[in-house]
């Protein structure tokens, strides 16, 4: 559904994407991450033909993005960070107006937005003027307006940002409702909690490079590599009189816990296990949950790749 072979654009002599490979089939999100001047924001109105590479291709459901935009931009839905809302009008207006651009009946436009305003708890604010919406507002109704063709495409440029974690919460559990087999998401977000709880890949850009694609899961994996253990005491225990076996590591000690790197879990736990309760009261020994957040910190800053956070 989306994909781009050596997308490259400049800016002058700026290079804001460098060879940029994407691919994302139907049915699938994908979170693109990175930091603030990354590429994310280029590569999307790339993808959505408001900007044109300077060199390399992408498609968009079968459309080149360069030689074809007209036909690109009626199979994407995007919510841009600057959303261009005009606050003399209510929601229905603006709705509407957008809905005449794309040749829809009136009573076609409000039979698609009556239900997403029920959906996102705007039902008591769409004759309100836009002037007097909130941001978190203002970014509902730009999802709304993203909607209303019923793209097979959508590209979300932070689609939670400044929202209260109700509206935020409602806005995920619609981007959930989104997704299926026959449309494809990118999400841009600096919400790695979002991306982890939304995405099925992530692809995670430094310096106009994609650094990383891969599933969730294959990504905390080979980001993290060596397993890490916790294992809990009945008292503080000291770190240095355990006598371990080659293959396993104390990274450090917090309290009444102790985590430790083991080289090969199967094999080695069950008798680290054995030694810890043999010699003192060993209350749990569990695996430590990774963050997303962890795999990030890991690709765009390799050396913290070791560190473990609380």
């Amino acid at each position: 559904m989306i994909k781009t072979e050596l997308l490259t654009k400049f800016f002058g002599d700026f290079k804001a994407v460098d060879q940029v490979n994407l691919e994302v089939p139907a049915g699938q999100i994908l979170a693109l991450l990175g930091p603030n001047g990354a590429g994310k924001t280029t590569t999307v109105r790339i993808l959505s033909s408001i900007l044109k590479p300077t060199r390399g291709s992408a498609k968009v459901a079968g459309f080149d993005v360069a030689s074809q935009p007209s036909e690109v931009r009626k199979m994407v839905g995007v919510l841009t960070e600057h959303h261009g809302l005009y606050g003399r009008m209510n929601a229905d207006e603006y709705l509407l107006f957008f809905g005449e651009l794309y040749g829809f009946s009136k009573s076609y436009v409000m039979n698609r937005i009556n239900p997403m305003y029920e959906q996102l708890g705007m039902i008591n604010y769409h004759k309100k003027r836009l002037a007097e919406y909130s941001k978190g507002m203002r970014q509902k109704l730009a999802l709304v307006r993203a909607l209303i063709h019923e793209p097979p495409v959508l590209l979300l440029d932070e689609p939670t940002s400044a929202m209260d974690p109700e509206s935020a919460k409602i806005v995920r559990t619609a981007i959930k409702s989104l997704k299926n087999k026959e449309r494809t998401i990118i999400l841009c977000t600096h919400n790695l909690s979002e991306a982890e709880e939304l995405s099925d890949q992530i692809a995670i850009i430094q310096d106009g490079k994609i650094i990383l694609q891969k599933s969730i899961q294959d990504v905390r994996n080979s980001l993290f590599g060596t397993p890490v253990f916790i294992a809990k005491f009945d008292q503080q225990i000291d770190r240095n009189l355990l006598d371990l076996p080659d293959g396993i590591q104390i990274l450090k000690n917090v309290d009444q816990e102790i985590y430790f790197k083991i080289t090969n879990p199967n094999d080695q736990n069950p008798g680290l296990i054995r030694l810890l309760s043999e010699q003192y009261n060993l209350i749990s020994f569990t695996e430590f949950s990774k963050r997303l957040e962890d795999a990030y910190l890991g690709a765009v800053k390799p050396d913290n790749q070791d560190e473990i956070h609380d």
